[in-house]
Order: C-alpha cells, then sequence, then structure tokens
C-alpha cells in the first residue's frame, strides 16, 4: 500500500492476495469513495474506499464534502440521511513524494511481472529476487530487488545476472507515489458503483456490463 497519505480512516486495505480485480466490500452495504479536495482518489491501488461508518462519522466531523449519494438511508432516533456513494476531502491532504519500500510496492512497481520471464502474475504468486545475491554483497533496496516468480527465482539462486544470463527486463530503481499510482491504474476493480465513473480514470476500459454496481440492502437501522 502507498504510504501518500494519513488523513484516511479507513482506506480500502489490499492484501498481497489478488493484485487485479479486487473484490467487494462488506455484506451488502457499499463504501464511499473517498476523493482529495481536488477530486481525485486519494489512491487508485488500492482505490480509496472508506466504510460507511468512518464516512459518516466524517460528515458529522465536517472534515468531508458529499458529492453523490445513494438510495439507502441511515436512519438513528434524531436524524436521517442518504448514505454518501461519493465524498471530498474539505483540505487537501499532500501525498508523500517517496513511496513506503515494501513487498507490494515492490511488486507495484514492476507491474505484478516476473522481471526474468516477463509473464504476469498474481501477487501471492510472485517472490522477490535481489539482482545481486545477498550473498555476494548485495542489498536490500529499490535499485537491487525485482519481482520474481518462483520459477525463476529458483533457476537464478545465488547467480550473478551475467553468470545465468538472467538479467531483469526493467532496470530497478525507486519509484515516487506518482509512478505507483499510474501503475495501479492499470488494474480497475471488478466492481465500481455508476456514480464513482466520473472521477476514475483508468487505463484499460471498464467492462460495464460485467462489472454490476455494488448493491444496497435497505435502509439503516441506528438505535
Amino acid at each position: 500500500m502507498l504510504d501518500g497519505h494519513k488523513s484516511s480512516p479507513q482506506s480500502s486495505r489490499q492484501s498481497d492476495g489478488h493484485h487485479s480485480r479486487p473484490s467487494s466490500f462488506g455484506e451488502g452495504l457499499a463504501p464511499a469513495l473517498a476523493l482529495n479536495a481536488d477530486f481525485r482518489p486519494l489512491s487508485y491501488f488500492p482505490l480509496s474506499l472508506w466504510s460507511w461508518q468512518d464516512t459518516v462519522k466524517a460528515v458529522f466531523l465536517d472534515r468531508v464534502t458529499i458529492i453523490s449519494e445513494y438510495d439507502s438511508y441511515i436512519h438513528s432516533p434524531s436524524i436521517s440521511m442518504r448514505l454518501p456513494s461519493v465524498i471530498a476531502l474539505k483540505d487537501y491532504v499532500q501525498q508523500s513524494p517517496n513511496p513506503a519500500f515494501t513487498r507490494f510496492n515492490v511488486f507495484l512497481r514492476d507491474k505484478f511481472c516476473c522481471q526474468y520471464c516477463s509473464r504476469e502474475f498474481q501477487a501471492q504468486d510472485l517472490t522477490f529476487d535481489h539482482v545481486i545475491p545477498r550473498s555476494r554483497g548485495g542489498r536490500t533496496t529499490w535499485e537491487n530487488v525485482v519481482a520474481a516468480c518462483s520459477r525463476c527465482n529458483l533457476l537464478k539462486s545465488n547467480k550473478m545476472p551475467k553468470e545465468c544470463g538472467m538479467i531483469p527486463r526493467i532496470t530497478p530503481q525507486q519509484p515516487n507515489t506518482w509512478q505507483l499510482q499510474e501503475n495501479g491504474r492499470r488494474f480497475p476493480p471488478n466492481h465500481l458503483h455508476h456514480s464513482w465513473r466520473d472521477y476514475l480514470y483508468w487505463d484499460s476500459e471498464l467492462e460495464h456490463d460485467a462489472s454490476p454496481d455494488f448493491k444496497m440492502s435497505g435502509d439503516i437501522i441506528l438505535t
């Protein structure tokens, strides 16, 4: 996950399990798409989605503006309101220019492709490889770690790239947050509410018919 913003109470959590198609959220209740004050998503991958509880709390704390709403309502003894589907922060959150050095961000930088055989994999089927093996003095840095499938990692073992003829397809380097966000745009989620689409810009065409909207399961009653 990118460390680009720190103000969102619950950005959608993306594990290393499935990189290309995040699944639906919750049991019948959809989250709100959280935008920065410039009306751009706080994050593309994982997509910045807040739970309805965090969204309603932010509304009452006057931290966000409601841009769009679902048809369903939330009811309490004192208020009744439609659940927000798109919100925007009132104060702009500056993105950190340097993402955290994590396994997942290495995979995202390399677009979930093995840097030796060029095949794309799910995150759980990738490992990271030290281009210059640690046993040969290699360090664990952006510039010396690449995504690799298990087969290629095993074939390369502790050999130097020129010794085994396995040279990364792209010279590894430290990315910035913008580059990782751009890479994340290659992997739109399966499920998009129609109210989100005006604020999302994907590199691949969205399959609207194959990507049903979130279905709401009625109003929420708070006692």
